[in-house]
């Protein structure tokens, strides 16, 4: 089949290789102009459009798929199909009728569960023990398209939201070539999905990574996981003996005990572990503001720390 690709996100490289490697053919990839990135501000390629540059696949940058110029350009390439992964632009109607089969969108989430920008996140931010890849087709509503093709991955308790993230895009490139196969011959099975049992997995904002030590361990612990690498989990130490606080990324944590009420919330005990609401919870690595990642011990040590010395929550430090 004759294939049009909308995206700009990494999620979508495995499955640009796959359809690549595949008998069909990359007509044309559509992805957002370029934006200004890292400290320097300088403006840089999205991954799809430097991905399109070295496999000299022909691209176009827009900020709206939907625009004249764009229908026009899609209908000019004449595709059967357009697959649609990590876009972050809504696609109108009058774009998903021009190829013959329609537009197809690969989730990283098992449908209907956790609908929106951010499936990964909340699955780990949630405690969720499994997630996974849907294929659906596009919709008017975002996600609330038919099932094609679902594939499983277990979350075990030490993973994050990257190499989940890095996982499913892995999972993606198969599945999808498998569903574009049965599109092709006219035997993939459509299914309706059940909106009952839809859950929200919203955009991310900064002051989601706000830790709340009256929460319990095992609930801190999924918030660090799914928070990584973006936006990260934040709070404030207090060392006792200087009364300094010193603002702080967790970047990983480990549940000692998940029993237990404490009401000293965010204090070290004396295996310089942090009480929680409920529960105990080891802190693996931090990051200090302005500093680079370290193990919990170096940190403790570089500061004359210990039991007694406690974490806050990062708004109280204003």
């Amino acid at each position: 089949m004759r294939i049009v690709y909308c995206g700009c996100g990494r999620f979508g490289i495995d499955s640009l290789n796959a359809l690549k490697a595949s008998d069909h053919k990359l007509l044309h990839i559509v992805t957002q102009p370029d934006k200004q990135s890292g400290r320097g501000r300088k403006i840089t390629a999205n991954d799809i459009a430097q991905w399109a540059q070295e496999n000299n696949i022909p691209f176009t940058n827009t900020q709206n798929i939907n625009s004249p110029e764009s229908i026009e350009l899609i209908k000019e390439l004449k595709p059967d199909l357009l697959v649609v992964i990590a876009f972050g632009q809504k696609i109108s109607e009058e774009v998903i009728n021009i190829p013959q089969k329609g537009a197809i969108n690969v989730h990283g989430s098992l449908l209907p569960k956790y609908r929106g920008a951010a499936p990964v996140n909340w699955a780990v931010i949630n405690g969720e023990t499994e997630t996974g890849i849907s294929i659906i087709t596009l919709a008017d509503k975002m996600d609330c398209g038919q099932i094609l093709a679902q594939d499983k991955l277990q979350i075990k308790d030490e993973d994050n939201a990257q190499n989940i993230h890095d996982e499913l895009a892995r999972l993606s490139g198969g599945l999808l070539i498998e569903t574009i196969d049965k599109i092709d011959a006219d035997t993939a099975t459509y299914t309706k999905q059940d909106d009952a049992k839809a859950t929200l997995a919203p955009k991310l904002k900064k002051s989601d990574g706000i830790i709340n030590f009256s929460d319990s361990a095992v609930q801190i612990h999924n918030k660090v996981r799914g928070l990584f690498p973006w936006p990260g989990t934040v709070a404030s130490f207090i060392c006792d003996q200087t009364n300094k606080k010193s603002p702080v990324t967790i970047m990983e944590t480990k549940v000692v005990a998940t029993v237990g009420q404490n009401k000293n919330v965010g204090v070290l005990d004396e295996n310089l572990n942090v009480l929680c609401g409920e529960g105990t919870l080891k802190i693996l690595k931090i990051k200090p503001h302005g500093s680079k990642i370290m193990d919990f011990k170096s940190f403790i040590n570089g500061r004359g720390s210990g039991p007694g010395d406690c974490f806050i929550t990062f708004e109280e430090q204003h």
